[in-house]
């Protein structure tokens, strides 16, 4: 298929069923899945302030001990667990032990391989094998070891420092959950 073909207005792809008549004129297929229901105004505002504010306490601990505790892959976390506490990627197990496993895939590629984007592109792809192995999946975790190859963090600070920051955005879901009282109840499973 060439492009001018691809782009024309009057090509109608191949893969796009035709309208099915109905009762009142042509239908068009329904789409296998539907985006999620927006949710109230507020659920939205309690969700996105306790995302927030979780992530205001980090950056308070981190100014606390004097390290950098909010890094992006916890933004993302702090997102999964407050906006959608009921996804497995969001319970407890898969986000503090997803982490602590790509921090693990993390330092070992960046002890056999450089600190280049190469090397951290592997670290993720072993992240995300580890986390599916042992049903912890957390697509942020794959993001730790990329930060951890590109930035070389000590592990004697940078661990610690990771671990309690999973178990602190654990708790402030599990309280958050319990705040609202339309809220879903955080987590769906601990372990």
């Amino acid at each position: 298929m060439s492009t001018d073909t691809a782009l024309s207005p009057d090509a109608a792809p191949a893969a796009t069923p035709a309208p099915v008549p109905g009762p009142e004129g042509p239908r068009r297929p329904r789409m296998a899945g539907r985006a999620p229901a927006r949710p109230g105004p507020a659920a939205a505002v309690h969700s996105v302030s306790a995302a927030t504010a979780a992530l205001l306490g980090l950056v308070a601990l981190g100014a606390l001990l004097h390290e950098p505790v909010l890094i992006p892959p916890l933004a993302a976390s702090a997102a999964l667990v407050h906006c959608a506490p009921a996804l497995p990627l969001a319970q407890p197990r898969s986000v503090v032990v997803g982490h602590l496993l790509g921090a693990a895939a993390g330092y070992a590629v960046g002890a056999a391989a450089s600190g280049s984007a190469w090397a951290a592109a592997v670290a993720a792809g072993v992240t995300l094998a580890l986390t599916t192995l042992s049903r912890t999946p957390h697509s942020p975790a794959c993001a730790t070891a990329v930060v951890i190859v590109l930035q070389s963090p000590a592990p004697g600070r940078f661990v610690p420092l990771l671990l309690g920051s999973t178990v602190l955005l654990v708790l402030t879901a599990f309280a958050a959950s319990r705040v609202r009282r339309a809220a879903p109840k955080y987590p769906a499973y601990w372990w």
